[in-house]
């Protein structure tokens, strides 16, 4: 059970309902933890505002669900793990691409530069070493798609927040996190 109340759309109104709408227009549903995040409209702004403007952005949709899930799977996360994988499924990456970006891992080069800087930036807190730049940089990023890779680990970080610290029910086919280390 959640640790806040689900909002019903049909029962909000103003800003928050705007925001609802446009949710349900874009999945054909709204989705639990936008649900729980509508408690705060301030913060259901900051969380659709900011998913629109990097979906928008310089990376690909499927490079952005694949940080999502290997961010997920890091925070232990479940809800963000389920429902990034159906999203990048969605995008267009096959089972096998999500499982090993679910991992860190990819078999392509840039891709697996760009995992592996978005963990480390988890790991550190944002305290990467200049050299972390670099090797993203020699893998191909240009200083937009550098910046827009820290723009998704944080939007991630606050999904994993939602999600894990308010107990939010998943409402996307399961995926098991890996195993803890």
């Amino acid at each position: 059970m959640a640790h806040v109340q689900l909002l019903d759309p049909a029962s909000t109104d103003g800003d928050r309902r705007l925001a609802l709408d446009e949710i349900q227009g874009a999945f054909g549903t709204v989705p639990a933890m936008f649900r729980a995040v509508a408690n705060s409209p301030a913060a259901l702004r900051s969380m659709w505002g900011s998913f629109g403007a990097l979906g928008g952005g310089a990376l690909t949709p499927v490079l952005g669900e694949q940080i999502a899930v290997a961010v997920a799977d890091r925070n232990r996360c479940e809800y963000c793990l389920a429902a990034h994988t159906a999203l990048g499924r969605k995008a267009g990456a096959d089972g096998a691409a999500m499982a090993a970006a679910q991992a860190g891992e990819s078999a392509d080069p840039r891709t697996a530069a760009v995992l592996a800087f978005a963990l480390q930036l988890v790991d550190t807190r944002g305290s990467v070493p200049a050299g972390a730049i670099e090797t993203v940089r020699a893998a191909s990023l240009s200083d937009e798609e550098i910046v827009e890779v820290i723009a998704h680990v944080a939007l991630n970080l606050f999904t994993n927040y939602v999600n894990v610290s308010l107990a939010v029910p998943v409402d996307f086919p399961s995926v098991p996190l890996t195993p803890a280390p």
